[in-house]
C-alpha cells in the first residue's frame, strides 16, 4: 500500500457527510475535478474502491464505510491535538463551523461573530443555516444552535440570551375589510401565511393563554419557504403571518405591521450554544465560548 495523505482522507470522509463532490468541494474551497482526482489517488493508493458514483448520487461501497466508521473518531483526535498547538500561540487561529437555524443566525450569531472576528482576526468562522437537527459531529460542526428542549444529553450548552416569543401579525391594510381575530379559532376565516420547511413539513402555529395551549395547522392561500418571506407578504397585505418577534419588531415600532392576539402569545426556551462534551475544544472555540458567555444575558 503506498503512503496516503491525510488531507485525501479528510476529503474523503467530507464528500461521504456532505453527499456529493459538489458540495464537498465548495465546503472545502477546491473544484470537484481536483476533489475526484484526490478520491482516486487515494483509491488508487488502497488499491480498493471506497465510494460508488453515479449520475446522481455518491455512496460508500463496503470498504468505504468500514474506512469512514474509524476514521471520525480518529480525525477528531487528530484535529483536537493540532488544536492543543494553538494554546501556545498568542493568538487563537483556525476555522469554527456553527449549525444554526436561520433565525438564531440572524438575531443572535451575526452580532456575537462579527464582534468576535474584530476581536481575534485569525480566526475564520463559517454559520450554516439549517433547520433540521442534524448531527453536529459527524457533520464536521464545532457547535450547534436549537432550543433549550432539543438538546442531546452528551451536549454542554450555553443559553444565547433570553425566552423567544412568537407573534401574530398583519399589515393595517389587511384588516380594513376583515374582523379583527380575537383568538386562535378566528383565524379559520382569514388570510394565514404558511411555511414549508426544507423537510416538506408545514409549520404549525402554537398558542398559550392561562394555561391553555392550542396548536393549528393553517390552511393558507399562500404558503413560503422563511420568515424573511413571511414577513414581506404581511408587509404586503396578503395575510396573517406567525414569526419570531425579533422578525416582526421593526416593523411593529414603525406601525408598518399589527400584532394581533397578543395574549395568546407563545413563549419558547431560548435559543441555545451546544457542543460535544470531550475535554479539549480549540483554543479559537474556547475563545468563542468565553465571548459568547461574557456578552448573552439569560
Amino acid at each position: 500500500m503506498s503512503a496516503v495523505r491525510l488531507d485525501s482522507l479528510e476529503a474523503f470522509t467530507a464528500i461521504v457527510r456532505c453527499g456529493g463532490f459538489r458540495a464537498a468541494a465548495r465546503e472545502r474551497q477546491v473544484s470537484s475535478s481536483a476533489l475526484s482526482q484526490t478520491v482516486a489517488s487515494l483509491e488508487e493508493a488502497l488499491g480498493i474502491r471506497l465510494l460508488n458514483r453515479t449520475t446522481r448520487s455518491v455512496a460508500p461501497t463496503e470498504a468505504g464505510a468500514r474506512l469512514l466508521q474509524r476514521l471520525g473518531p480518529a480525525l477528531r483526535d487528530i484535529h483536537d491535538a493540532l488544536g492543543d498547538l494553538d494554546l501556545l500561540r498568542d493568538t487563537p487561529s483556525g476555522l469554527i463551523r456553527i449549525n444554526a437555524p436561520a433565525p438564531a443566525v440572524d438575531h443572535v450569531l451575526c452580532p456575537l461573530v462579527f464582534d468576535f472576528m474584530r476581536l481575534y482576526p485569525d480566526v475564520k468562522v463559517e454559520l450554516v443555516s439549517d433547520g433540521a437537527l442534524v448531527d453536529i459531529v459527524e457533520q464536521g460542526f464545532d457547535a450547534g444552535v436549537r432550543f433549550g428542549r432539543q438538546l442531546a444529553q452528551d451536549m454542554i450548552a450555553t443559553a444565547l440570551g433570553p425566552a423567544l416569543r412568537y407573534v401574530i401579525v398583519c399589515s393595517p391594510a389587511y384588516l380594513k375589510t376583515r374582523e379583527r381575530p380575537s383568538c386562535p379559532q378566528d383565524l379559520i376565516a382569514h388570510d394565514c401565511i404558511g411555511r414549508r420547511f426544507p423537510g416538506g413539513t408545514i409549520a404549525s402555529w402554537e398558542f398559550e393563554k392561562e394555561g391553555e395551549a392550542l396548536e393549528i395547522v393553517p390552511q393558507a392561500r399562500l404558503t413560503l419557504g422563511s420568515a424573511h418571506q413571511e414577513l414581506q407578504a404581511a408587509l404586503a397585505g396578503q395575510g396573517i403571518a406567525h414569526v419570531f418577534d425579533d422578525y416582526a419588531r421593526p416593523f411593529l415600532n414603525d406601525g408598518r405591521l399589527i400584532e394581533l392576539m397578543p395574549d395568546w402569545s407563545r413563549k419558547l426556551p431560548s435559543w441555545y450554544l451546544y457542543y460535544p462534551n470531550r475535554r479539549h475544544p480549540s483554543a479559537a472555540m474556547r475563545a468563542f465560548l468565553d465571548h459568547v458567555r461574557s456578552h448573552s444575558v439569560a
